[in-house]
């Protein structure tokens, strides 16, 4: 993104919002990003804070931010029914879009983050409906509830009434640096590693065997912020939604190892079944809390540092999960990243950052 490009990342504290701000920033780009406590978006950004189900409010600081070119919309409110989540992520969206139109028509682009749950449905119904894999992105859309789909519509509904491009992405489960995040894959196995060689507890996976034996992906947070700000400015790209897998696939049976390996943990023997992550680290709070003062960390709080809930649901997971993608490399996005350097590099800058110990050879 060039110096004359100013954008909007909203969810610019989370796991792919936070990685968008740095690519553009990196990239040269003015960023502003727009969430509940912004001062922890990365370094760069303008800050801007609103609570999203305020109409006016959001309007206000979006106006205060000046002209803004391109939006990255990278935020999402989980809720206790899929029918509400519905209403809550696309009203909050169009408050968004809105208070962009109202500040004058100066959007060119829009980027919608959304997931291969579009192909999936809900957690809820993991499983229920088995779509031929690698997905693809014209796969039609399930017949059930699913915010994905209504934040979408709010997308197209804008981008007719206002004439500006959009782009979806569809990562799988992410993975990349980020505190707070509401789905963290990668920091959660790395608390649980951590936690196993302070305390000598056995480093087992804790998934179904399916996940264990078959074929997946992940999605580096890097990649899909590279994917998105590529397709910020990209004429091949408008008007489309794109897959935004690593572009490999492999075995947890093989990167449990390389996880072991890096942390020192022995790799323990494999059950064959399913054991509930959150239920095993029920009491590792105050194990962390210990761990933080010994090793001068900078979050001592577990419960903002692991979603044991969601990895759960991601190894309980019967369903083949792999996308395809043709549509990104043809048209003109070639990014490949290595899955195996996706945890290693996430582990190096969590010990830099000081989020988790970084423990003597």
């Amino acid at each position: 993104m060039t110096a004359d490009k100013i954008a909007l990342v909203v969810g610019a504290t989370g796991i792919v919002g936070g990685n968008i701000c740095e690519r553009l920033i990196a990239d040269g780009g003015t960023v502003y990003g727009l969430a509940r406590r912004p001062e922890r978006a990365p370094a760069g950004v303008y800050p801007l804070a609103a609570d999203l189900n305020d109409r006016e409010g959001v309007a206000r600081v979006i106006a205060s931010a000046g002209p803004i070119t391109h939006l990255f919309q990278a935020a999402w409110t989980p809720a206790e029914s899929e029918e509400d989540a519905c209403e809550i992520n696309a009203r909050q969206f169009r408050n968004v879009l809105d208070g962009l139109r109202v500040a004058g028509p100066t959007l060119q682009h829009v980027v919608l983050i959304t997931g291969v749950k579009h192909y999936l449905g809900p957690f809820k119904d993991f499983g229920r409906y088995l779509p031929d894999t690698p997905f693809l992105e014209n796969t039609p859309r399930l017949p059930i509830p699913n915010f994905y789909y209504a934040q979408e519509d709010v997308l197209f509904e804008a981008a007719r009434r206002d004439g500006f491009t959009w782009s979806v992405h569809r990562p799988n489960a992410v993975v990349g640096f980020a505190v707070g995040a509401l789905m963290n894959q990668g920091l959660t196995l790395a608390c649980y590693a951590a936690i196993c060689r302070e305390t000598g507890r056995p480093f087992v996976f804790t998934g179904i065997a399916k996940q264990y034996e078959m074929l997946t992906e992940i999605s580096d947070a890097r990649l899909v912020a590279r994917q998105a700000a590529w397709a910020s400015t990209s004429p091949a790209a408008a008007n489309l939604a794109f897959n935004t897998g690593n572009g490999d696939v492999f075995r947890w049976k093989r990167i449990w190892k390389v996880i072991a390996d890096h942390f020192g943990v022995e790799v323990a023997p494999y059950a064959g079944e399913q054991r509930s992550l959150a239920a095993m680290m029920a009491d590792a709070g105050p194990v962390w809390r210990a761990m933080a003062e010994k090793y001068d960390l900078a979050e001592p709080d577990l419960s903002r540092l692991a979603t044991w809930w969601h990895t759960d649901a991601d190894f309980g997971r019967e369903v083949e999960c792999i996308s395809d993608m043709g549509r990104a490399r043809k048209a003109g996005f070639l990014d490949y990243q290595s899955s195996t350097d996706t945890f290693l590099d996430l582990f190096h800058r969590l010990e830099r950052e000081r989020i988790i110990p970084r423990f003597a050879d």
